[in-house]
């Protein structure tokens, strides 16, 4: 079958259709390594209740502690770009996923919050530098296959963010940590392996002919200043999603009282949320541009975000979860992506950096807010971040490009 065809090439990296193309394979592997990501975070992230626990730690050293992702994270990400510009974003990809899955298995090892700080450094090394290659390399290739498809890498992210915190769900009450977080190991590793030899075997794809509908990185005489502003829409909106990762199970244990298969399962409809709303992300672009996706997008979080840290019911904290997925969906993204167009690697690593920095700098701010005005008021910084990235999208709309908009 087709179908078959097409997965069994980007997997083996040989060619079982006449129609198939190393962009389609080169598409398919770099959705995997997506998916990979966002399926080993998610599985993280819903253990963190139980491993503050066999720790010890209060909300401040939790959110002390996980200032180690945050800290391996933003310093891999600085010189990630020159990693790629030497050795090739596909190298990197492959390599950083690797160490992301061997690393993933440490935290639930640890018995104190210094230990826990100190792996997750490792960890968080990873994350980050994984994160800037496989962009850097997705916007190489949306740049060859000149559409707007940045969306739907990250819906993979999603969609693994989902399958990960299902199984989390499903597996905390009968699993340890320990031995829940190692099994995510070899399923990662094997994951890596497969969609590895694509990436390997294809060179970064070269795009002869511009688009005239694209410009070219560094043709706009304001792109360095647009890119660090992209950024910051970025951060802004991503700490929404690294509180949401590493809080929302806390939130409905600590403040609703909830058990812990419907906490530990809390992430679930955000990052359906999120996957749907990518899903649909180069659709929207197509039909409402760049500039109002990026608004709407904001606002609605703004909302969502709202009602998930103040309502005083499980099943509203949920919707309000979902809501906050599907306005943050494409903000992301967008913001990566027209970093990348902009100004090219050097784009993508700048915006990721402050992107990524804002998604693993709010789970301790978080948490050092938490312990002064409680749980639910700190989430609503959330909130509030969204609203200052749908506000700066709309005040930067007539410095875009008109073919951005």
């Amino acid at each position: 079958m087709p179908t078959l065809n097409k997965i069994r090439t980007a997997l083996t990296g040989t060619d079982h259709s006449p129609s198939t193309t190393p962009l389609t394979a080169l598409r398919i592997a770099l959705t995997a390594f997506f998916a990979v990501d966002g399926f080993v975070f998610a599985g993280w992230v819903v253990r963190i209740p139980a491993i503050k626990a066999q720790v010890g730690a209060s909300s401040g050293a939790l959110g002390l502690a996980l200032l180690g992702v945050s800290a391996g994270a933003v310093a891999t990400m600085v010189f990630t770009g020159r990693l790629c510009h030497r050795f090739g974003s596909h190298p990197v990809t492959v390599g950083c996923a690797a160490l992301l899955a061997l690393s993933v298995a440490l935290p639930p090892l640890t018995h104190s919050a210094m230990a826990l700080g100190l792996v997750l450094l490792v960890f968080g090394a990873a994350y980050g530098g994984l994160n800037v290659a496989m962009n850097s390399a997705a916007v190489d290739l949306v740049a060859a296959l000149r559409r707007p498809v940045m969306p739907g890498f990250h819906a993979a992210f999603s969609f693994g963010g989902l399958v990960g915190a299902g199984l989390g769900g499903l597996v905390a009450p009968h699993l340890s940590p320990t031995r829940h977080l190692l099994l995510l190991t070899p399923i990662a590793l094997v994951a890596t392996a497969l969609a590895g030899r694509v990436l390997l075997r294809h060179p970064v794809p070269h795009v002869n002919t511009p688009d005239p509908a694209s410009p070219r990185p560094r043709s706009h005489p304001g792109a360095r200043w647009l890119v660090v502003v992209f950024g910051l829409i970025a951060l802004c909106t991503a700490y929404g999603e690294g509180a949401l990762a590493d809080w929302s199970a806390l939130h409905l244990t600590q403040d609703l009282g909830s058990g812990p298969g419907l906490a530990a399962a809390a992430y679930a409809p955000f990052a359906l949320a999120m996957a749907v709303g990518r899903l649909s992300g180069t659709t929207l672009l197509e039909r409402f541009g760049q500039t109002r996706t990026l608004v709407f997008g904001g606002l609605t979080a703004t909302v969502g975000m709202l009602l998930g840290a103040l309502a005083p019911l499980p099943w509203l904290v949920l919707a309000g979860f979902a809501v906050t997925g599907l306005g943050l969906a494409n903000v992301f993204p967008v913001a990566i992506a027209r970093a990348g167009a902009l100004a090219g690697p050097g784009g993508v690593a700048t915006a990721s950096t402050l992107g990524y920095g804002g998604m693993l700098l709010g789970p301790p701010s978080i948490g050092f807010l938490a312990d002064a005005v409680g749980l639910p008021v700190a989430l609503t910084t959330v909130a509030l971040l969204a609203a200052i990235a749908a506000l700066i999208a709309f005040a930067v709309r007539n410095a875009e490009p008109r073919a951005s908009r």
